[in-house]
């Protein structure tokens, strides 16, 4: 009977195995590897499965160990706005040119499919990354450790965040080589200097 349920199990995992191969193929034939191409329903289960499979059980269940307080909201904001704004903006819709230009495109971490995840989830997705995402893995001390806890609490406050919070994160995002010079040049111009005007474009003729 045993034999006959191994049997069983191993047929049926590997019609699955043939239906996800199979399935990836058209993907890939219709569509090639570009990221340009959102993932379907299918293939967003698939990946959401395999996730959920990898974190380990003990994991899962981690309980923070960072008490909830404004000092930590604040710190952890700063961090975010930092480190994390550039994927997944600084409310966490992940509405940004470079959160969805990635594939998978950053989800918007204030919906259910983020909040549902228990502290230890998001903690160990934050400090091990997602492997075929974006999603880097930010671990490897035990001051990252506490950063990232920072960071779950911080998360758990994305669905309620003001838009006083995300104006004042504004100030805390890195800034582009362009953003300097912007800068530079206002204060240039503050100053009573001459600002400086933007070179003119050069038009090649065929």
């Amino acid at each position: 009977m045993r034999t006959l349920a191994w049997l069983v199990s191993g047929a049926l995992t590997a019609a699955a195995i043939v239906a996800i191969g199979g399935y990836v193929y058209v993907k890939v034939f219709a569509h090639g590897f570009s990221a340009r191409v959102a993932p379907g329903k299918i293939e967003s289960t698939i990946a959401a499965l395999a996730l959920d499979a990898a974190i380990p059980r003990q994991a899962k269940g981690a309980t923070n160990p960072v008490s909830d307080s404004a000092d930590v909201f604040m710190e952890a904001r700063a961090h975010w706005a930092d480190h994390c704004a550039a994927c997944h903006g600084n409310d966490g819709s992940g509405q940004v040119a470079q959160g969805q230009q990635m594939y998978p495109p950053a989800p918007d971490m204030r919906k259910d499919t983020t909040q549902k995840k228990s502290d230890g989830e998001l903690f160990y997705i934050i400090e091990n990354g997602v492997r075929l995402t974006g999603m880097p893995g930010w671990g490897g001390s035990k001051k990252h450790e506490q950063d990232s806890w920072k960071l779950v609490r911080f998360i758990r406050h994305l669905p309620q965040l003001t838009a006083a919070d995300v104006r004042e994160m504004e100030s805390l995002n890195p800034k582009t080589p362009d953003d300097i010079e912007e800068e530079k040049q206002e204060e240039e111009f503050l100053r009573g200097g001459t600002p400086v005007e933007p070179a003119p474009e050069h038009h090649h003729h065929h």
